[in-house]
């Protein structure tokens, strides 16, 4: 009997070492994420702008050059790539609305639309990881509600922290374009201080801090940025990166100066307008100042996963919400279906990859994000997903996973839909009833010439018509 329960012990033992390996080999996640970031990044073939640490993601993992939002504003956004539902699922189209006094209120939300849906931090949650956000994923009014839950969703996270540091304490000194309003518009601050005392400074320690707390893992950390986001606020030094002088401003085309069709143009404001130059100068100095400073963050969240030895067992994703113009087609910030607001950076790092620098010109959509993930850490994701798992472009940048990639934008309460494939973009306005564009991409990147009404391009225009009109719901606009 004694030699019997010996055995059992034995293999008990067994059980749980083996129990013990398999859960210590579930991959974590680090989940990176800049609001308002282009691909103004030197990785990206940007000639100027320094992000040293984002570099080195791309050279560690697989750089998606064709990756796209669904909706170029910040709640749409990201409550699509948060659910894995496209926006005219979540039926989330606009950012938080305010009461008449002014204050935000915490709708509208996807959960009022699709209240029983499993969002992807939510998925590990029920698989055993441990699950925590620090500072913004879900939506927040920035800078208004730095420091608080914003638009947050609770059933996604286990933890959350909310920080908040000297540029938000230091508003006041902030240059705005509208005295006293900072995220709707533009405005700048070359800070006072040290890195660690602003908001994403504070982010990056609290991420740091966590990744201690969590190394027996597996754990989904989702770390959000604030910058480069309205206000424009970096440390001193990295303002002096970008001699204003050295900045170039886009040049616009024909179509950009008459603003044709004008709902492409109708995200342009008026303060914006009267900007001069060297205004513009200032603008664009700002916003890289804090590209790269959001960059020197990331390589401090980077560091400390190496240093804690947990690289070797951690996917690391890096993206944005959406793109953003800083004056190119004579734009500023979002909410146009131009190449510069609808694309985004989008790096996957995996531990142990055979592809590791790798670029894919493969199209990809900010939806994939929660497929690829649930595939890459063999969870069982839900079978309503809109987007496919980038799993096959990861192990060989080389192949396609879908044709075809959409992002849409609300004007007023119509909508305007784009498609983007391999070669060509091609948008519309209220179904083509206020404009229609067409632009080849390939010989066209900065979309200088709309070939809509070229009759050369007729077959091409029918043909992106018939796959944009196969992807919208029957009630759009």
């Amino acid at each position: 009997m004694r030699m019997l329960l010996h055995g059992w012990g034995i293999l008990l033992a067994g059980c749980l070492v083996v129990t013990s390996l398999a859960a210590a080999k579930k991959p974590n996640v680090l989940f990176l994420i800049a609001d308002d970031l282009n691909c103004d990044l030197h990785a990206y073939g940007h000639p100027h702008v320094h992000s040293p640490h984002i570099d080195a993601l791309a050279a560690r993992g697989v750089s998606f050059e064709r990756a796209y939002c669904q909706f170029p504003l910040c709640s749409p956004s990201r409550s699509s790539f948060l659910t894995g539902r496209r926006p005219d699922v979540t039926r989330i189209i606009t950012n938080s609305r305010r009461s008449p006094e002014g204050a935000y209120t915490n709708h509208p939300h996807f959960r009022d639309y699709i209240p029983d849906t499993v969002t992807l931090p939510q998925l590990f949650r029920q698989h055993g990881y441990q699950v925590a956000r620090i500072g913004k994923l879900y939506h927040y009014g920035v800078p208004g509600q730095i420091g608080t839950d914003g638009l947050d969703d609770p059933a996604s996270w286990d933890h959350v922290v909310n920080s908040y540091g000297r540029d938000k304490v230091e508003e006041d000194r902030v240059f705005s374009l509208v005295p006293g309003s900072y995220g709707g518009t533009l405005s700048w601050l070359a800070a006072d201080g040290a890195d660690e005392e602003q908001t994403d400074g504070m982010v990056a320690t609290e991420a740091i801090r966590l990744l201690e707390e969590y190394q027996q893992g597996p754990f989904f950390l989702a770390v959000g940025f604030y910058r480069p986001h309205t206000p424009y606020v970096a440390p001193h030094k990295y303002f002096d990166l970008y001699p204003r002088d050295e900045i170039r401003l886009p040049a616009l085309s024909p179509d950009d100066k008459r603003r044709v069709p004008a709902a492409a143009y109708q995200s342009a404001k008026r303060p914006q307008e009267d900007m001069t130059n060297e205004l513009r100068r200032e603008a664009i100095q700002a916003y890289w100042a804090s590209i790269t400073f959001m960059d020197a963050q990331v390589g401090r969240v980077v560091h400390a996963l190496e240093r804690l030895g947990l690289a070797e067992n951690t996917i690391i994703v890096m993206t944005s919400d959406h793109g953003y113009h800083m004056y190119e087609h004579g734009l500023w910030q979002k909410m146009s279906l131009f190449e510069n607001s609808c694309r985004v950076p989008l790096i996957i790092a995996e531990p142990d990859t055979n592809q590791a620098g790798a670029t894919s010109t493969a199209l990809a959509e900010l939806v994939d994000l929660y497929p690829t993930l649930a595939d890459l850490c063999g969870l069982p994701a839900p079978d309503y997903l809109d987007g496919v798992s980038l799993r096959p472009v990861l192990e060989d940048p080389s192949v396609d996973v879908k044709p075809a990639a959409f992002t849409q934008v609300r004007r007023g309460n119509k909508m305007g839909y784009s498609v983007r494939t391999p070669r060509w973009r091609y948008t519309h306005w209220d179904r083509g009833n206020d404009g229609v564009q067409l632009f080849d991409m390939r010989a066209d990147p900065g979309e200088t010439t709309n070939l809509a009404d070229n009759p050369k391009h007729a077959d091409t225009v029918e043909k992106l018509r018939e796959i944009l009109g196969a992807y919208l719901p029957a009630n759009a606009s």
